[in-house]
């Protein structure tokens, strides 16, 4: 493994008006120094783009608690560059699949470390919408690919996802697991992901991390995952549903967790070397990043209501029973997701460790806040 410290280095963030890779800019922001930060996103209308413009503008206060700098505008194309001691950040409004704008900002910017968090998201709006799947997680990738081959990076780091597991049976999932077969789109593309790095690692010797992430959850999130959904329900007073009758058990990760993890390793790019036939052995590797203690969702849901409760988004009296529906197994979704984070412990010294209490308790502080 090749170390790498991020101070002074010039890094792309795609996706960076998302859920995590808003958490991860703005740690880099307050852990790093002398660095550049250039972030990325489409800024699509999956979920309220609203959310996506709080994310931006955290950045931004952020920065400017750090220099005391104005902050910029992230309606524009691009905001102004806003600085900490040594740092700079900057936003672009782009799509990854855009290889015209991607080649251009790989070749302005010569970056050393890029980290790929832009992705259609969604295991079952995937069902009803490949087409923005293929574009973004197959195309974007791609065109990410394509710039680190020309630009060369000293490392590339990129989400894949638990979901690339299917419907494998034996628990916890392991990178050492085949994971030959997707039971949605979404699934597969996250899969392609991982083939086309491990190709280019091969023939251009770029070195690449594939991060497997299970169920990412806390403040700011994306409204489409249960967490969340569930919460807006609740509050309308509407029924939420419960998949495979309660029985459905999940690796909650929450968003601190996965970004330490990204962080670490950002780091840790696998190391450059040859084989005996001269050649580069693929300095690829992948890891897991979740919790190692599946939940539940019955037991899920109770500890999401005592915490609504407790931070006075719903009232003490709410009938939760009267709101609770139990349904079968929906197309494309799986039983179980467990991670064993092993080799994250192994190489990198981190496992996850912010309890789902821990976490949905941020998370419903947070919500009462944003939404008053």
């Amino acid at each position: 493994m090749e170390r790498i410290d991020l101070n002074g280095k010039t890094i792309l963030v795609t996706g960076a008006a998302g859920f995590i890779g808003s958490n991860l800019v703005k740690r880099l922001f307050q852990d790093l120094t002398g660095a550049t930060i250039v972030g990325i996103d489409n800024m699509n209308a999956y979920y309220d783009p609203s959310l996506k413009e709080y994310r931006l503008q955290e950045i931004e206060q952020l920065a400017t608690v750090l220099d005391g700098s104005p902050s910029g505008d992230s309606s524009s194309s691009m905001c102004p560059p806003l600085q900490r001691p040594g740092n700079t950040w900057s936003f672009i409004k782009g799509d990854i699949a855009d290889k015209a704008l991607i080649d251009k900002l790989f070749a302005d910017n010569h970056f050393d470390i890029v980290v790929n968090l832009a992705a259609q998201a969604g295991v079952r709006y995937s069902i009803e919408n490949p087409d923005a799947y293929i574009q973004s997680n197959m195309m974007g990738f791609y065109n990410i690919l394509e710039a680190c081959r020309y630009n060369p990076v000293e490392h590339l780091v990129y989400a894949s996802s638990s979901s690339v597991y299917g419907g494998n049976k034996k628990v916890p999932f392991s990178t050492d697991d085949r994971v030959d077969n997707p039971v949605s789109l979404y699934a597969a593309t996250k899969k392609s992901n991982e083939l086309f790095a491990h190709c280019y690692s091969k023939l251009y010797n770029i070195p690449t991390t594939g991060l497997r992430f299970f169920t990412v959850y806390g403040p700011a999130g994306r409204p489409d995952m249960a967490y969340f959904g569930f919460t807006n329900k609740l509050l309308a007073g509407k029924t939420i549903q419960i998949y495979n009758y309660g029985n459905c058990r999940r690796d909650f990760t929450y968003v601190d967790d996965i970004v330490e993890g990204i962080v670490r390793v950002m780091k840790g790019a696998p190391e450059r070397k040859n084989g005996e036939d001269g050649l580069p052995i693929p300095p690829y590797a992948v890891y897991n990043i979740g919790g190692g203690q599946p939940e539940n969702l019955l037991d899920f849901v109770n500890i999401l209501q005592e915490e609504l409760v407790r931070a006075g988004v719903l009232p003490k009296d709410y009938d939760f029973e009267a709101h609770k529906q139990l349904v079968p197994m929906q197309p494309g979704d799986v039983p179980v997701t467990y991670a064993d984070s092993s080799a994250l412990a192994r190489d990198f010294g981190f496992t996850p460790k912010i309890t789902l209490r821990e976490g949905l308790r941020k998370f419903a502080e947070w919500y009462k806040e944003y939404y008053g």
